[in-house]
This record gives C-alpha cells, sequence and structure tokens, in this order.
C-alpha cells in the first residue's frame, strides 16, 4: 500500500467521524436546545462544548494534517479541493459557529440565535458530508 492509499484510509476513517457527528448535531443536538430554558441552555451548552470538542478537535485536525500532506505530497485537482473545502470548513466554524455558541455561554440565548445555528450547520453538515462521498467514491 503506497502512501496515497494511506491517505485516502485515514481521511475516510477520520470523514465517517465528522460526518456521523455532524448529523448527530445537525438532526438531534441543535434543534434541542430550543427545547431548554435560557438558564438551563446556559448551563447544558458549557458542559456540550467542552465534551464535543474532545471529539470534533482531534477529527478537523486530523482532517486538516492529512489534507495537507496528500496537498504536498500528492497535488491534483482533488487534493486541493479537499483543502479548499477543509480550510473553508475551519474558517467557517471560527467565524460564524465560535460567536454563536459564545453568546450561548454568555446567556444571550433567542429563538433566531437557535435558529441560526441550525441553518448555518447544514452548510457544515453538506461540506462534511460532500468530503466523505469524494473520499468514498475516489476509494472505490
Amino acid at each position: 500500500m503506497d502512501y496515497s492509499q494511506i491517505i485516502l484510509q485515514i481521511s475516510l476513517l477520520v470523514d465517517v467521524g465528522l460526518v456521523v457527528l455532524i448529523w448527530m448535531v445537525q438532526l438531534i443536538i441543535y434543534p434541542s436546545f430550543v427545547y431548554y430554558r435560557p438558564e438551563n441552555l446556559t448551563r447544558w451548552h458549557q458542559k456540550y462544548t467542552t465534551g464535543i470538542a474532545v471529539l470534533v478537535v482531534p477529527l478537523m485536525l486530523c482532517q486538516l494534517i492529512v489534507a495537507t500532506i496528500d496537498l504536498f505530497l500528492n497535488f491534483s485537482f482533488q487534493s486541493l479541493f479537499v483543502v479548499t473545502i477543509v480550510l473553508f470548513l475551519w474558517i467557517f466554524t471560527f467565524l460564524s459557529f465560535a460567536p454563536i455558541h459564545l453568546k450561548i455561554t454568555n446567556g444571550e440565548v433567542t429563538k433566531e440565535l437557535l435558529r441560526r445555528l441550525v441553518r448555518l450547520n447544514w452548510i457544515r453538515t453538506f461540506l462534511w458530508s460532500l468530503l466523505f462521498i469524494f473520499h468514498l467514491l475516489i476509494s472505490i
């Protein structure tokens, strides 16, 4: 097995983790936030963000590292496509989701903020699903 196959296998493994996680967040976790009273959501959200970070941060870091290594070792349209999406996801997460989660942590919870969280997260859900499907198709 050459390095490109190893990179692809690692990518698929990481993609599976992120896809399962993002779909759970999109369909179950974020929509459930509207059922909490603001003060209860603030308390729960602190536990949620700490716990989810333990799963998400290593997966996102691994995805970024593997995509970057692949770009340098095997520069192609495919590797550039993957790195572009991964970088977009990082930037989008920090510019759009970090501020929303900070507002929730600070108790600045509104129904519109929670609806915005779910609405924006469809973009990440689509892109992580797209990366998984892309890696799955090229592995066949």
